[in-house]
């Protein structure tokens, strides 16, 4: 199980686009892996339509999309027509879809659902979501249930977070999006912060303290 700020482990999986070693595929872009219970599901097939509607949101960002299903490629293929029908989607499928069979990946990467079975009693991934950094580091794990589908509105939110933050000495306050304003980290002393921003508006607590300093998003 990989654990945030670690290296992500390389692999080479087969998908319906044919094989990939994931470290060259990915680059120096940052990326998304995410993980489903099985292919043919409601939930499923609703994620992977939206997250295909959302790919140029994820271009515009220099993100790159890949899936994970325990299933074969064939049974991927069969299954991206269903996923195309239900999300209105023209011409060729945007990101590929990794094959599990073995649940080999899946269990070296934490992603198993102990609750959720296939019709032999194995456990079936769970809906995981790694975002993972340029320099191949994780930054982000989320792991939902099989019955909730995830919002992909909040996981291209959280990127725009982590590329924010990754440029500037800044952090985003709960439910922040971008555009709004920020808080300066409070390793950033009063001077430093004082050289970086103009309009500094520090929140009056009762503690006293001043850690609360609100500027808008840097550009």
């Amino acid at each position: 199980m990989v654990l945030l700020g670690e290296t992500f482990p390389n692999f080479v999986v087969e998908t319906q686009n044919g094989k990939i070693n994931f470290h060259d595929w990915l680059g120096d872009s940052w990326g998304i892996l995410f993980s489903h219970p099985n292919d043919f599901t409601p939930v499923c097939t609703t994620e992977l339509a939206r997250v295909a509607k959302l790919m140029p949101e994820f271009k515009k960002l220099g993100v790159k999309v890949i899936g994970l299903s325990c299933n074969s490629v064939k049974s991927h293929r069969k299954w991206i027509e269903d996923i195309k029908s239900y999300g209105e989607i023209i011409g060729e499928f945007p990101f590929p879809i990794i094959e599990d069979e073995s649940r080999k990946l899946a269990t070296s990467l934490g992603m198993l659902d102990p609750s959720e079975v296939d019709g032999h009693g194995v456990p079936m991934s769970a809906r995981a979501v790694f975002i993972i950094d340029p320099v191949k580091k994780m930054r982000l794990s989320i792991l939902y249930p099989a019955t909730t589908g995830r919002n992909f509105d909040e996981i291209l939110r959280v990127i725009e977070s982590l590329q924010l933050t990754e440029k500037h000495k800044v952090a985003t306050p709960a439910d922040w999006k971008k555009g709004e304003e920020v808080m300066i980290q409070p390793t950033v002393s009063y001077e430093e912060a004082k050289m970086q921003y103009d309009n500094i508006k520090t929140v009056t607590l009762p503690s006293g303290k001043t850690y609360l300093r609100i500027v808008p998003q840097p550009t």
